[in-house]
Order: C-alpha cells, then sequence, then structure tokens
C-alpha cells in the first residue's frame, strides 16, 4: 500500500501557506506538519477536519484519492 495517503502538502501550496502557519493555526509543532506533509504519519480525523477548516476546503481534497496513483 502506498504510504502517501494526504496532499496536505499540495493544498498548502495552493493556498500559499506554510507549514508553520498552519501549525501555529493548530498549536501544534512545526515538524509535526512537515511529517504530515511528507507522509511520514497522518494527522487523526479530528486534526484532518481542523486543517480543512483553517485552510478553507473540504476535508476530501487533503486526501489522495486511489486514482491519484
Amino acid at each position: 500500500m502506498d504510504k502517501d495517503i494526504n496532499r496536505l502538502k499540495v493544498v498548502l501550496a495552493e493556498k500559499k501557506r506554510t507549514n508553520k502557519w498552519l501549525a501555529e493555526q493548530l498549536g501544534v509543532a512545526p515538524s509535526t506538519v512537515s511529517k504530515w506533509c511528507t507522509n511520514v504519519c497522518q494527522p487523526s480525523l479530528e486534526t484532518l477536519l481542523q486543517i480543512s477548516e483553517c485552510l478553507g476546503v473540504k476535508a476530501q481534497k487533503l486526501l489522495r484519492e486511489e486514482s491519484d496513483n
């Protein structure tokens, strides 16, 4: 199974936001956001919903679709 589950890095770039900005919005360490962006680990579902709210996108936009291989 492919580990690249989320598209957070892409969506942050589209919204012209940084990892540091998102970390501040969520109250987490920038290194945590970096791990999410590189798909080293994944945010919880609750956190994913918070991220989508911060970025003004639907949560589905943050997830890689199966056809995105």
